[in-house]
């Protein structure tokens, strides 16, 4: 199964889904690994998270794919799908899931 995320500002990844604070290391490490310093910036146009939300989407990817076994997600035991918005004030979002294989 393929999941796309028809979206710039958001990304998706493959994380540990047990605890919530690895939802939160998440945000910290990207607010500090790319900062919303307009001064950093030439693409500021819709604030100061537009650019950064850009980034950060490059870095995590726009798709997961994720193998099916007996009609299940085959993920691992601790393994959630995340849909990472980066947007301060985020609105819809549009994803597309892809079944491949018989």
């Amino acid at each position: 199964m393929q999941v796309f995320i028809q979206h710039t500002s958001a990304g998706l990844t493959i994380n540990e889904n047990a605890d919530p604070t690895v939802r939160t290391d998440f945000e910290t490490f990207f607010n500090r690994t790319v900062p919303e310093d307009i001064s950093l910036y030439e693409h500021t146009l819709e604030g100061t998270d537009d650019m950064t939300s850009h980034i950060k989407s490059s870095l995590l990817g726009s798709s997961v794919s994720i193998p099916i076994t007996n009609g299940e997600l085959n993920l691992g035991t601790w393994q959630g799908i995340y849909l990472c918005e980066h947007r301060n004030h985020g609105g819809p979002r549009k994803i597309i899931v892809t079944l491949i294989g018989a």
